[in-house]
This record gives structure tokens, C-alpha cells and sequence, in this order.
């Protein structure tokens, strides 16, 4: 079954506004039981989060470490959605300040897999660390 445009606009924004307003039903309605989120570095958020419970868990962290997020642009992919972010924080001298592409593949009508690119791995690594939530 081919994904509409318009169904790809409303999943990216279930799933970003579940994000920014901390609706874990919101994000949930968009995702599949068995959703995988994949992210790059060797931080506490790093590695794969796989089910939709783990991958509301990560959402959650990234917003109580108070990463604020901007969205740049939706795109569109055949089978797929990505969201082009500017996500940024501070926590006493460290910042973050990186891009980001969540590249969203959508089966079915709901994101089965989230996969995260990140212009700053070594950024993240220092920013989400244990001990700090």
C-alpha cells in the first residue's frame, strides 16, 4: 500500500509534536508495537531502542535533558519520512547545538523504524551522560 504525502506530513507531526509536548499517546498513535530507533554515538540514548514503550522512554530523556527542537523541513521519501532538526540545549558550561534527519520508514500507515543522523556524535556523547537526570 502506497503512503500519501499527507499521511507522511501527519505521522512526522504526531511524531514531532509527541516529542515537544511530552503526548506519549500522541507519539504512540504514530508507531508500530515493535518500532526500532536506531542512534549513533556511545551516549546514554545511544544504540537502538526497539518497541514503542523504549522508544517513548528515549523521547522522554532527550526532553528531561531539555533538548529544545526546531523543526527545519519534512521530507519525503518514497516509503519514508525525515524531519531536518536543529536540536539544541545547555547544562552549566556544555551545549549542544547540532542537526539532525530522523528518517521515519512507514509501513501500513505507522512508523516501523526511526533512524537518527547527527552532525556532532561526540556532542551527543558528552551531553547525555548518567547520573545527570
Amino acid at each position: 500500500m502506497k503512503t500519501t504525502e499527507e499521511i507522511k506530513e501527519q505521522l512526522a507531526n504526531k511524531f514531532l509534536n509527541g516529542l515537544r509536548n511530552r503526548d506519549w499517546d500522541l507519539m504512540r498513535s504514530a508507531l508500530t508495537d515493535d518500532v526500532t530507533w536506531t542512534l549513533p554515538g556511545t551516549s546514554l540514548l545511544s544504540g537502538p531502542a526497539i518497541g514503542a514503550d523504549a522508544v517513548i522512554k528515549r523521547a522522554n530523556q532527550l526532553r528531561d535533558f531539555g533538548v529544545m527542537v526546531k523543526l527545519n523541513h519534512i521530507l519525503y521519501g518514497l516509503d519514508s519520512v525525515a524531519l531536518s532538526l536543529h536540536n539544541t540545549a545547555s547544562r552549566g558550561d556544555l551545549i549542544l547545538d547540532e542537526y539532525v534527519a530522523i528518517v521515519c520508514d512507514i509501513s501500513d500507515g505507522k512508523i516501523v523504524r526511526i533512524v537518527t543522523h547527527l552532525s556532532d556524535v561526540e556532542g551527543i556523547n558528552r551531553f547525555f551522560v548518567e547520573g545527570v537526570i
